[in-house]
């Protein structure tokens, strides 16, 4: 905590102008995201994500404008978090998560007066809203808390008493996930409540998770009759240890009976039912527990029967599927080569790309593309490139392309200069592959000068980077680093085969694809070589650790948030019962060779490099333990470390502004420390 606070105070001295971006701007950057069009195609509603300096939280507020940008106006405003709209039928109205009273409610608003009333005072915060055709209903899903068990036999505090707080008893396999921490005791399930207000009703029945942030089913949707519900649900009894193992379920709403309409080893996911209510669009793959499969794109008949896969030789992954007006075609998202498009396909295969650069966040991951279309052909995305962060775009089926129509950080950009990305293709040494890379450079780039160079590798490791805004890069490469980062083997966006490289071989051979980026980066003459510095974060936490196992090359390494010892991570991570199955042959005592030698502690006597270890503390993807038996045996090695714990934060070290800031200038510290001048 001393070294945050030295950060910190040095953060609170440096706010000074500047015509580079400074960590302090994390506290100004703003996003675009969950883009609604309104039925007839003329009015885009987007949730605006912000940080609240004075409380340090994230917030978001709800915006409007016209389809061609005219007339953007907030729908909500104030400190709190506003999410999920959701346009009535009709366009009059629309309903949304908020929870500007305390806790997370449904809310719904009248789109002519900005009369807004609040629908519910539930328990749990719902999730996952959507109206129904008829206007009647909402329906979301909602945790349902069950008794906790408890000490058999455990006597009564007498009155006045103040007794220590009891012992809490685990009996399940999934117990805690990362962002929630511990789960409390119970199931979510699937609700309707009235669109008037009212009580809610519940839908879904049985010990089965329709929902959550620990468990993968989809959101309901409903049918155009009003009268099922549709979801993507694991109701295996043994469903935590298959994890994948969803099928689509109908859920009749007069009475909660449920039916499976898709019965196959594997996932299938996100049902979307045609606006003539004949097809059903889904996502999965057939399940041969490979580290990574494509998810492809199906389509059965609304009562379950004919599934097919509509385009077999696509060898990239679907996602975000939302049905054309005409229940003609699909719309879906799909990541090539480190960008996401939005592709439309016909039922009987024939596909075309509508647009690229979708997504929007502070990060170069893939993944977070959004995309609704209305009943006219019109439609709206979230939209990205190196130089911005996520904003609105919209476009017609018929003519593709987009048109970006806000700009949510005009005003923070204006006067600043961003680092300039160029992309970069270079052979592996290992096999002469090609691989994908991208060149951070910093603003006022010389290319006769040398500069200090941060391989940065992202994790996953099945994720890819691309040509997306990326705050932590920028600022890198604001205080005069060149940044690297790339996609090597095992990266999504490039097919299932490349993806496998790294079945039950990770990591491995991807050190020969970051290692001969950073030789095609010093071959273009900028590079200083005696100031390489590598960082990355959970997967790429892992490779840097194997990077500075397999070479001295570095002068000092940051491993963020990195997997260790593959054994205990397995015993005490929240997705033990995934990685086990997909990652690794089998359960760890009846592999322990196979664990063993992919742990980073069978080369952590090799590392030379001055090495600073950071996570959070409530990070239970990647625990912390993890992190503390790299940094003990780099001691006990005698290696030059550092411990870096942050409070109250789970994997990623973003959930409060201040301790993402910190996050950053604990890493550019360690690198400036060590840098040679």
């Amino acid at each position: 905590m001393h070294l945050f606070a030295a950060l910190m105070g040095a953060f609170v001295c440096a706010q000074t102008p500047s015509d580079r971006l400074t960590v302090q701007d994390i506290f100004h950057l703003e996003t675009a995201a969950e883009p609604q069009i309104s039925p007839d195609g003329k009015r885009v509603l987007y949730v605006r994500n912000f940080a609240d300096i004075m409380a340090d939280q994230r917030r978001s507020n709800l915006w409007i404008l016209h389809f061609d940008g005219t007339d953007h106006r907030p729908i909500t405003t104030g400190n709190f978090s506003d999410t999920s709209p959701r346009w009535s039928p009709d366009g009059s109205q629309l309903v949304f998560i908020s929870d500007r009273d305390g806790s997370p409610q449904i809310y719904r608003q009248w789109m002519d007066t900005g009369q807004t009333a609040k629908l519910t005072s539930l328990t749990s915060p719902p999730s996952g809203i959507a109206w129904s055709p008829d206007g009647k209903w909402i329906s979301f899903t909602m945790h349902v808390p069950e008794e906790a068990p408890r000490v058999a036999g455990m006597p009564l505090p007498p009155d006045g008493a103040k007794w220590a707080d009891p012992p809490r008893i685990m009996d399940r396999l999934v117990y805690r996930f990362n962002g929630p921490g511990y789960l409390k005791p119970g199931y979510t399930h699937l609700f309707i409540a009235p669109a008037e207000g009212g009580t809610p009703r519940q839908i879904s029945s049985g010990k089965f998770q329709h929902g959550g942030d620990a468990f993968r089913s989809s959101e309901a949707v409903w049918t155009p009759d009003s009268r099922f519900l549709l979801m993507s649900v694991n109701r295996r009894p043994d469903y935590e240890l298959e994890p994948l193992d969803s099928e689509v379920y109908e859920f009749r709403v007069a009475d909660g009976t449920v039916r499976a309409l898709t019965k196959r080893k594997g996932p299938d996911n996100n049902p979307q039912i045609s606006p003539d209510g004949k097809w059903i669009a889904y996502l999965g793959f057939d399940d041969k527990y490979q580290g990574y499969q494509v998810t492809r794109l199906y389509v059965m008949g609304r009562d379950g029967s004919g599934s097919r896969l509509v385009r077999g030789d696509f060898d990239r992954d679907a996602s975000g599927i939302r049905w054309a007006p005409d229940s003609g075609g699909v719309y879906f998202l799909s990541d090539d080569q480190g960008n996401t498009g939005l592709h439309f396909i016909t039922l009987d295969g024939s596909m075309k790309k509508l647009a690229g650069n979708l997504g929007s966040g502070a990060s170069a991951y893939g993944g977070r593309g959004s995309v609704s279309a209305a009943a006219n052909g019109n439609y709206a995305v979230t939209y990205t490139t190196p130089s911005v962060p996520g904003d609105i775009a919209t476009g017609n089926l018929k003519t593709g392309g987009l048109k970006v129509i806000t700009a949510v950080n005009e005003d923070l950009f204006a006067g600043k200069k961003l680092g300039q990305v160029e992309e970069i293709w270079y052979p592996s040494s290992k096999d002469g592959r090609k691989i994908q890379g991208w060149i951070l450079k910093p603003p006022g780039f010389d290319a006769s000068k040398k500069y200090p160079l941060i391989l940065e590798i992202h994790g996953g490791p099945f994720a890819n980077y691309g040509d997306r805004f990326d705050i932590e890069k920028q600022l890198m490469a604001a205080k005069g680093y060149v940044v690297l980062y790339t996609n090597p083997r095992g990266s999504t966006s490039y097919g299932q085969e490349f993806g496998n490289l790294i079945h039950h071989a990770y990591p491995g051979d991807d050190f020969h694809d970051l290692n001969s980026g950073v030789d095609a980066v010093i071959g273009k003459g900028y590079a200083d070589t005696g100031n390489l510095m590598v960082t990355g974060g959970s997967g790429g936490g892992v490779l840097t650790c194997w990077v500075v196992g397999h070479t001295t090359r570095f002068r000092a390494a940051v491993t963020v948030y990195p997997v260790i010892n593959w054994y205990s991570f397995s015993l005490t991570a929240d997705i033990g019962n995934f990685t086990t199955k997909y990652w690794f042959p089998g359960l760890p005592w009846d592999h322990v060779e196979h664990y063993e030698k992919r742990s980073l502690l069978s080369v952590v006597k090799n590392v030379k490099t001055p090495t600073m270890v950071l996570t959070g503390e409530e990070d239970y993807r990647t625990p912390m333990s993890e992190s503390e038996q790299y940094y003990q045996a780099l001691k006990l090695l005698g290696v030059e470390s550092r411990l870096v714990r942050v409070p109250g934060e789970p994997h990623g070290i973003s959930r409060r502004p201040s301790h993402h800031i910190a996050k950053v200038l604990s890493i550019l510290d360690w690198f400036d420390k060590h840098k040679k001048m």
